[in-house]
This record gives structure tokens, C-alpha cells and sequence, in this order.
């Protein structure tokens, strides 16, 4: 299926001049997975702070964006200059999953908006992850399959934060954009355990 994961390669050529940089400077891919999920974080408890300031939410696809620039910098940094480790791995995955809860659940929070589709949300994305995760437990590689893995998520809600922060989308809007995210993550799990056991045979 179609995801914007599709797009890494470009994006990470795009930025290999600087992630040579950050290893120069003796920069780790640890170092900045851990600082991705920290401000993630950071940024996640400020909007559950604050949800009645709805500008705030332009933060959000403001920061999706450096993200996943991060997100590919930590890898870059720990396959092309030798710095791949279990400790990596662990993190690679555990911070990406808690990341995104901390950034989507803030949404919960704003008037009008159903806390039930919120928390689904969330909850099938960590489940796509892990579905994801299993794959080489299975004897598969790691599934990225979409259309709903991280990075479409991340646009995804960049979109509806972008959308509260100008208030160019009602709560009813919003409800149903979160539905639709939740059916395309369920296909996702689907799709992600389908293509896994395919790859298995």
C-alpha cells in the first residue's frame, strides 16, 4: 500500500550532508532518538497543559516535520557510520511509540472531541507498530507496510493540528477525520500481518 515511507530514500540524501556533520561533532544516533522523544514529549504535556489555546497546535505538524527528519537522522547515523546497537533497536522503537502518544493524546483534550476515537486511535497505532515489530520474529523483515505507518500518521495529525491551531476544523470534522485514521491504521494491522506471513512462505 501507499505510504509516505515510500519517500525516505530522497529524504534521507537530502540530508546526509548534515547527519555528516553531527558525526563529526561526535553526535550519536542514541542521542538523538532519545532528544526526538523528549521534546516530543515535552511538547505533548504543554498541549494536554493548554488544550484551550488552540494556536498552540500549529506546534505540532511544525515539530512532525523535524521529526522526522530526526527519525531519519538517527538511522543514518547508525547504519552508515557503524553505530547500530541492540540498545538502538530498543530504543529506535519504544521512543517512537511513546512519542506519538504523548503528541496525538492531547487531542482527547480539545471541546467536542470524542477521548473514546482519541485513545482508539492511539491505541491500533501502537498495535500497527508492534504487528510491524513482529515481523522478523515471524521470519519476515521489519514491516513498514501502509497506508497508515508513522509517518502518514504524523502527516495526518500535522494536518489536524494545523486545522485547530487556524480553526479551519470543527470537532465534528475532526471526529470524523479521526475515524478515518483508525480504519486505515486497522487496515494497516491487517496489511502488516498479511504482507509478513507472505514473506514467510
Amino acid at each position: 500500500m501507499p505510504s509516505i515511507y515510500q519517500l525516505k530514500p530522497r529524504f534521507q540524501a537530502l540530508l546526509r550532508p548534515s547527519v555528516q556533520r553531527l558525526y563529526d561533532r561526535g553526535v550519536t544516533a542514541n542521542q538523538v532518538t532519545v532528544a526526538a522523544a523528549v521534546v516530543s514529549i515535552a511538547l505533548g504535556l504543554m498541549l494536554a497543559w493548554l488544550p484551550h489555546i488552540t494556536w498552540l497546535f500549529i506546534l505540532l505538524p511544525l515539530w512532525m516535520l523535524l521529526r522526522m527528519a530526526l527519525n531519519a537522522v538517527d538511522g543514518m547515523l547508525a547504519r552508515e557510520f557503524g553505530q547500530q546497537s541492540k540498545l538502538g533497536a530498543y530504543l529506535n522503537e519504544l521512543c517512537d511509540v511513546v512519542a506519538d502518544a504523548a503528541l496525538y493524546l492531547p487531542f482527547a483534550l480539545l471541546a467536542g472531541v470524542s477521548p473514546a476515537l482519541v485513545v482508539l486511535v492511539v491505541l491500533f497505532a501502537v498495535v500497527s507498530e508492534y504487528a510491524g515489530v513482529m515481523g522478523p520474529l515471524a521470519g519476515a523483515s521489519r514491516r513498514y507496510d501502509g497506508p497508515m505507518g508513522k509517518s502518514d500518521r504524523a502527516f495526518a495529525f500535522g494536518v489536524l493540528g494545523t486545522g485547530v491551531a487556524f480553526g479551519l476544523l470543527s470537532a465534528g470534522w475532526i471526529n470524523g477525520l479521526l475515524l478515518v485514521i483508525l480504519l486505515l491504521s486497522l487496515y494497516t494491522l491487517y496489511n502488516r500481518v498479511r504482507q509478513g506471513l507472505a514473506e514467510t512462505r
